[in-house]
C-alpha cells in the first residue's frame, strides 16, 4: 500500500542518543551486525549512521546525561521523495514546525550523503524528520 500524502514515505532511520558511544557503537555494529554507514562530529557530539540490514538505519547521538532521557528513540525520520510537500502536509495537519527544510550533507569516511531534511513536532511534542536522500557522493 502506497502513501498518498507522504510521496515514496518508508523508515529511513530512527535516531538513539545514548550514554556510551563507544559501547552501544560496538553493540550494534558487532553484536547485532549492523554496518557503519557514515560517522561525523566529535566527543559528546558524535554521530553514527548504521544500516540495520535492510536500508532502514539506526542513527546513534553521544552525549546522553544523567539528567536527560537516553535509551529512547529520539525521532522518527521517514524517506521520502518530497521534503518540502510532506513538511507542509505535516503542518496542515496540526504539526508545530521545528526546522523547515534544508539541504544538509552528512559526511563519512568513505562518502557523502546529501540530502533534503525538515522537522517537525507531532502532536504529543514526538520529533518527525523528513528525509530526503540525494545521490551519495563518494
Amino acid at each position: 500500500m502506497s502513501n498518498k500524502i507522504v510521496k515514496d514515505a518508508g523508515v529511513h532511520h530512527i535516531a538513539l542518543k545514548v550514554r556510551d558511544y563507544d559501547l552501544s557503537l560496538k553493540f550494534y555494529a558487532e553484536g547485532l551486525g549492523f554496518e557503519q554507514l557514515l560517522e561525523w562530529g566529535e566527543g559528546n557530539s558524535r554521530i553514527c549512521l548504521m544500516d540495520i540490514g535492510d536500508g532502514v538505519c539506526l542513527e546513534l547521538f553521544a552525549g546522553g546525561a544523567e539528567s536527560q532521557p537516553t535509551g529512547a528513540f529520539i525521532h522518527l525520520a521517514i524517506r521520502t521523495s518530497d521534503t518540502d510537500s510532506a513538511y507542509a502536509a505535516a503542518l496542515a495537519a496540526g504539526a508545530k514546525p521545528d526546522k523547515p527544510p534544508f539541504e544538509a550533507r552528512l559526511c563519512g569516511r568513505q562518502y557523502t550523503q546529501p540530502a533534503r531534511i525538515a522537522f517537525v513536532i507531532g502532536p504529543d511534542g514526538e520529533s518527525l524528520e523528513f528525509f530526503c536522500p540525494r545521490e551519495i557522493e563518494r
